[in-house]
């Protein structure tokens, strides 16, 4: 929930706390500033950036997702349910961008995670579909295209209306 910064700023202000608490022999506090700094740091690991860059992402403003996304140095250490939303916003940022193959590759990881909710499972494995259309990679296309029909009935019409599309351009080639 914090940028670095912030965290930083709450921690040095813990540690603070915690030596003058420690200094005044009021132990109960120094131990509670104690935890919430463990705490602080859990967080980072297993949360990050990722509340904030989610804000971002959430009204398009890519470039300030990105330079939040980029604060998490280890995203393989974030909690199993926040990784498959971190490598799903990544994706976006990427195909933005423009960079087909870093996209693959995030949306490919975005499917191995759990997300939010099956329409956001199905369109990690659209757009890796789409995306190996692209680049002329027609069997990993209709693999992932059958991945994403696995639970058809689940699937929203847009969705199914999508995946359709992709078919019928897979057919072409």
């Amino acid at each position: 929930m914090f940028s670095n910064k912030a965290r930083l700023f709450v921690i040095s202000i813990f540690m603070i706390m915690l030596v003058f608490f420690t200094w005044q022999r009021v132990y109960q506090l120094a131990a509670f500033c104690l935890l919430m700094l463990v705490l602080i740091i859990i967080e980072y690991f297993k949360q990050g950036t990722l509340v904030l860059a989610a804000k971002y992402y959430h009204i398009k403003d890519y470039t300030k997702t990105e330079e939040l996304l980029n604060q998490i140095k280890k995203p393989e250490w974030l909690n199993k349910k926040r990784r498959g939303f971190y490598e799903y916003m990544m994706g976006a940022i990427c195909l933005h961008k423009h960079e087909f193959d870093a996209a693959e590759h995030h949306y490919e990881l975005a499917a191995q995670y759990p997300l939010r909710t099956l329409n956001d499972h199905v369109a990690a494995l659209v757009h890796v579909a789409n995306i190996s259309i692209r680049l002329g990679k027609y069997e990993k296309a209709e693999t992932y295209l059958q991945l994403a029909l696995k639970d058809k009935e689940k699937i929203t019409a847009k969705m199914l209306a999508v995946i359709d599309r992709l078919k019928q351009e897979l057919k072409k080639h």
